[in-house]
């Protein structure tokens, strides 16, 4: 297919535009039809197979769509940690702002196998802890169903500061995981759901050095996810 670079240079500038506007709501109607503009113009006919183009270190300009997120004043998300993670890293409760989303995406040289991560940096804004700086991965694998469509699941998570300057206070904030806490009968149920149905393996201790933690998928749900543009 032959790329119109003119063309397509304005429906990326303005599919940028259209998310700013609305605060990176997907489903504003601007932004859909910004997208389904761009989309039209897509230049690569097997998306999911053009390795050159999708190996990249994805950095996400959208809203966040963990489940129930606020938006503050300055434009960024805010979530309690277990929302990150399926509840799996304590405390579930402590508030985090987003601040910015990445996904390496690269060949795990099993085939067309390719990585899925989403990485999360976040700070805390908890009035009960000091301010920290982390990282969330869910990590992830993905694989060609069609030219079109990756076939994604999940396989764990791995939770870790992004220094270690503060190591006291992440230890004293993230150092109790895999113990049991209060949480209301709705947790409770969702937490023996997702454990029994996906094979959740909680994290149980932190490595002392580096203060990560992680958890593991046993049994993934598959997801699919449609490439709708790709391109330089």
């Amino acid at each position: 297919m032959v790329v119109d670079t003119e063309k397509s240079t304005a429906a990326k500038t303005a599919l940028r535009q259209a998310l700013a506007a609305c605060g990176g709501n997907t489903k504003d109607k601007t932004v859909i039809a910004a997208i389904e503009n761009l989309q039209s113009l897509n230049p690569t006919i097997a998306p999911t197979h053009s390795g050159s183009l999708m190996d990249s270190e994805w950095l996400l300009i959208s809203a966040p769509n963990f489940p129930q997120g606020e938006q503050l004043a300055d434009g960024r998300y805010s979530y309690t940690l277990g929302r990150l993670a399926f509840n799996m890293f304590q405390p579930t409760k402590l508030k985090v702002v987003i601040d910015r989303v990445f996904q390496p995406v690269f060949l795990l040289g099993n085939g067309e196998q390719r990585t899925h991560d989403i990485v999360v940096e976040f700070t805390t804004i908890d009035e009960s802890a000091p301010q920290l700086s982390g990282i969330i991965c869910n990590q992830g694998i993905c694989q060609p169903v069609s030219d079109t469509v990756l076939q994604v699941q999940f396989t764990g998570g791995i939770l870790k500061p992004q220094s270690t300057t503060k190591m006291d206070d992440w230890k004293a904030v993230f150092g109790e995981q895999g113990k049991s806490k209060k949480t209301n009968w709705q947790d409770s149920l969702m937490s023996g759901f997702l454990k029994l149905m996906f094979g959740l393996v909680p994290p149980q201790t932190m490595n002392p050095e580096t203060g990560e933690v992680s958890f593991v998928m046993n049994r993934s749900p598959k997801g699919r996810l449609e490439i709708l543009y790709l391109g330089q």
